[in-house]
């Protein structure tokens, strides 16, 4: 009988966290559309996008290996808020999650002597840095706007010339990013 490996397992649920992400982010910027908060939409319908990239890197990756690869369907997504802290709250605990899913991941792979995976995941490891990092500052400054959701925007609008759109050394992504 064949050893599954628990990195390649690890990986195949992996993607279907990052689709279920994909869909929450969706959900979340049509909450943000709904009550006219553009730049808000804006960042989360991004995000989303984002995240499936991230899925279908995963896929990518396990095709190049020669992996059997499922697409899986999503998880639950909550689509309704009591306010946009609530909102912003979930996708920083999604986040989080996401990090602790990835640092499983790159241990597997580790303790596998998978060294092709570990160095896969090492780009992953450094993508949760910085997603939880901009959630972070995004909640502390929907914390500090006092529920003055024009400061939260207009802080928005002011960082969108600081973002970077595509990261040069993503792994590749099945079908190519969007």
């Amino acid at each position: 009988m064949a050893k599954t490996r628990k990195f390649a397992e690890l990986l195949q649920n992996q993607i279907r966290h990052e689709f279920t992400a994909a869909q929450q982010y969706t959900a979340l910027a049509v909450w943000f559309d709904a009550r006219d908060l553009p730049r808000l939409a804006k960042r989360f319908y991004r995000q989303s996008i984002e995240e499936r990239n991230h899925a279908l890197a995963m896929v990518r990756y396990l095709l190049d290996r020669n992996e059997p690869v499922s697409i899986p369907g999503t998880g639950e997504v909550r689509n309704d808020f009591s306010s946009v802290h609530e909102a912003i709250e979930l996708a920083l605990a999604q986040e989080r999650a996401v990090t602790a899913d990835i640092e499983a991941m790159a241990k597997a792979a580790r303790l596998e002597e998978d060294y092709l995976g570990e160095q896969f995941v090492h780009w992953f490891l450094k993508e949760q840095v910085e997603e939880v990092s901009r959630m972070s500052t995004l909640l502390t400054v929907v914390e500090r706007a006092g529920g003055n959701l024009f400061e939260v925007e207009n802080h928005l609008f002011r960082e969108q010339g600081t973002e970077t759109e595509d990261a040069p050394d993503m792994p590749p992504v099945a079908g190519g990013k969007l």
